[in-house]
């Protein structure tokens, strides 16, 4: 059973805060995320005047400069995921709309050549575009030296972004590439956490100011599609909202249904089914995102990329079509593969490593994640022939824990929660020792700083009746939520249930009625297993962690969202 533990928070500040107007429920949520009564105001209204300039990003100006001065025979190198495709958009619009055809798209095939620069993409993207002169990679390359120098002997020059961990040749790639630009090389602190996406958005600001100010620019204003792109993959790529990337953020929501490219609009129709004026991150997160993600993982990205890139609204709408039966496809293939997963669950086990020799490599990540939510005590890694994916809880470093794997691999990447890896021939069995090793001594290590490995954390202890529906839409100012900036997590106790029902089609969700405590109505999602046991609470006072949000249905009121129930003893 998890453990439940409040936050600590510096009650001076929340002192402070509340001192400076700001009530005070939301001024202790405040002070959880770093804020002061100074910096409060900025974070509570980020807006698109108070970005970083493009400059400001190491490596920016100077491969701004080479690609005006060799406009012509670009090739510009991305991934297949939300951010890799959303980033290869970004940037090959922005240069041909200094120049029509200047550059060309290339991604590589997810199943066969596998992430970055491998031999095999390489090779393909040669021979597809033979007289490529300049290669920019985005959302990958900072660990292609070797490539960077076999293009170099070929006469190619080389522009790398990348928001990747770079390794021991990081210099070394410096030296060789035309120009680096990774904000983990020297960046300042609002730019540090970019996505591959962001990255990219940077570079086409810099390449659209220049080009506006020389008279060559006949693209869109920078606020429009490119932000908007720029946005979707930072909530998808999970990098921490704050800074530019909560600008970002902020801003592609308040501009989606004005400026998003038109096959991301529709997209986001098919996806919701609805048409709701107000965009939230939870739709770039679980709706768009996924969807993006499923065309590189159940077919190929140059799908998704062609709907991020079409302006023509029928053929949006036709890949839009097929790219959401890409998305029905993963969730077929995802259900079964986690099924098969959770049968080799080993109960105690420092990390879980789930060998499906039959499943499909391109969800094997959703399903470490899916593993992850009913066994959050340790890192998951899901490997479908030699190719892995591998999820971890908060507090772990799954990076880490790769990279102590080392000898059981061929190549490894990623970020703190997430990875991706290829296991050598026959060593799954020594690849699941290294890996549980690294993962049960940072376990360790959790436990003597007093933090269980399963501890769920919540911002604040409330009584319904604080949470009023003013009291709910003041607390909303702290979106867009996502990494880094979670959406706030509230305990209530001594609560009755008064009613409970299965809600949805197949009756996968639980709404609960509570008595007396000012909270009209919770809902449970994907937790109708649950509900005998919860049924058998009914007699007896709970206590419940939710999330606080409101809904139009009827009267407007607060509606919570239950992330786990138990009984009093």
């Amino acid at each position: 059973m998890a453990v439940w533990r409040e936050l600590e928070v510096d009650d001076a500040q929340v002192e402070a805060l509340a001192a400076a107007g700001h009530p005070r429920l939301l001024a202790r949520l405040l002070a959880l995320r770093g804020q002061t009564p100074e910096s409060a105001a900025g974070y509570l209204k980020s807006e698109i005047a108070h970005r970083a300039p493009p400059a400001e990003l190491p490596g920016v100006v100077e491969a701004a400069r080479w690609i005006f001065g060799h406009l012509g025979d670009i090739v510009v190198y991305g991934d297949y995921d939300c951010d890799g495709v959303s980033a290869t958009a970004i940037l090959t619009s922005a240069i041909n709309s200094i120049r029509p055809g200047a550059a060309k798209a290339f991604i590589p095939d997810r199943l066969s050549e596998g992430y970055g620069m491998s031999d095999r993409a390489v090779a393909r993207m040669l021979a597809e575009h033979p007289g490529v002169k300049t290669v920019i990679t985005v959302d990958n390359g900072i660990g292609a030296l070797e490539h960077v120098r076999m293009l170099k002997a070929r006469g190619v020059a080389s522009i790398v972004t990348d928001h990747h961990l770079p390794g021991a040749d990081a210099k070394e790639l410096c030296r060789t590439a035309v120009a680096v630009i990774n904000p983990k090389l020297g960046a300042p602190d609002r730019l540090a956490d970019l996505c591959g996406a962001g990255v990219a958005f940077m570079l086409a600001e810099e390449l659209v100011s220049t080009a506006r100010s020389r008279g060559i620019y006949s693209g869109p204003p920078i606020g429009g599609p490119l932000l908007v792109m720029a946005g979707l993959a930072t909530v998808t790529d999970i990098v921490p909202l704050k800074g530019q990337n909560r600008i970002f953020v902020t801003e592609a929501l308040r501009r989606f249904r004005k400026s998003a490219p038109a096959g991301l609009k529709e997209l986001c129709d098919r996806a919701r089914r609805h048409s709701e004026a107000r965009m939230t991150a939870v739709d770039f997160g679980f709706l768009i995102g996924p969807r993006v993600n499923a065309a590189g993982r159940m077919a190929s990205s140059m799908t998704a990329l062609e709907l991020m890139l079409e302006t023509d609204r029928e053929k949006a709408r036709e890949l839009a079509y097929a790219v959401d039966g890409y998305n029905t496809e993963r969730k077929q293939c995802e259900s079964a593969m986690t099924e098969k997963a959770l049968a080799q669950i080993e109960p105690g086990a420092p990390a879980q490593v789930i060998h499906l020799p039959d499943g499909h490599q391109g969800v094997a990540g959703i399903v470490a994640s899916r593993v992850l939510e009913q066994y959050p005590a340790g890192p998951v890694a899901v490997v479908v022939g030699e190719h892995g994916s591998c999820r971890a809880p908060m507090g772990f470093n799954v990076y880490d824990a790769l990279e102590a794997s080392a000898a059981a691999l061929e190549r490894f990447g990623g970020h703190a929660q997430a990875g991706g890896f290829s296991v050598k021939a026959g060593m799954i069995g020594e690849f699941r020792r290294l890996f549980g090793e690294r993962s049960a001594w940072q376990a360790e290590q959790l436990r003597r700083e007093g933090i269980e490995p399963d501890t769920i954390f919540y911002d604040a202890e409330v009584d319904g009746r604080e949470l009023s529906v003013a009291a709910v839409e003041q607390l909303a100012m702290l979106e867009p939520y996502g990494e880094g900036n979670a959406e706030p997590l509230f305990l209530m106790r001594n609560l009755r249930i008064s009613r409970l029902r299965a809600l949805g089609m197949t009756g996968r969700h639980l709404a609960l009625e509570f008595a007396d405590c000012g909270i009209r109505r919770g809902v449970w999602w994907n937790c109708a297993d649950a509900m005998d046991r919860i049924a058998a609470c009914r007699d007896r006072p709970v206590d419940v962690l939710f999330h606080a949000g409101l809904s139009d249905y009827g009267q407007r009121h607060v509606e919570v969202k239950i992330v786990d129930l138990r009984a009093q003893a």
